[in-house]
């Protein structure tokens, strides 16, 4: 699977957890062929907020799945709590391979950059070099990197979960410090970096 959607639904003060409540049972509910890979509820960083990232078989099927919740009245059942829902389209790094459902965290660090006009392609081959010994047993795994096909372009969105904030703290200077990250000519293609730390749903297959 190589097409994915990131929903980040904004939600009123103190109701995310009653959100994501009716997500577990809403998020059942969508075209075949339609995959949950995660949920989660931001923890450091913007607060209120939910990620839902699916993934598409294919193109068309993730038409239909938007066609069909954006006519619903209501389809993700938490329009009372909602004040801003956001959806983009990515496509996975064509040489990574998303972890597996499970338990990588549960601290999911969801960075997304920014690129110069011409800076997808460098970066691409960048990840390509790098990416391997990065995610080395000594270090930490990615849980996947993927492009950006809708919204501002080019930018691109990397998930890395780790066990403890204080183990993201150790791998990130290490790896740092060894010389195995960041990508190779990364800096010049970068424009702007967001990013936001996020605890999983009860129900999220990336735990």
């Amino acid at each position: 699977m190589t097409l994915y959607e990131l929903i980040t639904f904004t939600v009123r003060v103190r109701t995310p957890a009653d959100a994501m409540r009716r997500l577990q049972a809403s998020l059942q509910i969508h075209e075949p062929g339609v995959v949950l890979a995660g949920c989660w509820v931001s923890e450091i960083g913007p607060q209120n907020q939910i990620a839902v990232l699916r993934g598409f078989p294919d193109a068309e099927t993730r038409v239909q799945e938007r066609t069909r919740y954006l006519q619903a009245a209501d389809a993700f059942g938490i329009a009372d709590l909602l004040l801003e829902m956001q959806v983009a389209d990515y496509s996975l790094f064509p040489f990574l391979e998303p972890l597996a459902p499970g338990a990588h965290g549960p601290f999911y660090e969801l960075r997304e950059y920014n690129l110069i006009p011409s800076g997808l392609a460098p970066t691409l081959a960048g990840w390509e070099k790098a990416v391997g010994p990065r995610t080395g047993p000594q270090y930490s795994a990615v849980y996947a990197a993927f492009y950006a096909t809708s919204g501002q372009l080019p930018r691109y969105l990397h998930i890395w979960p780790y066990v403890s904030l204080e183990q993201r703290l150790d791998v990130r200077t290490r790896a740092v410090a060894d010389g195995v990250w960041p990508p190779e000519n990364s800096g010049p293609q970068l424009q702007k970096m967001n990013s936001t730390v996020y605890l999983p749903a009860s129900f999220s297959p990336l735990y």
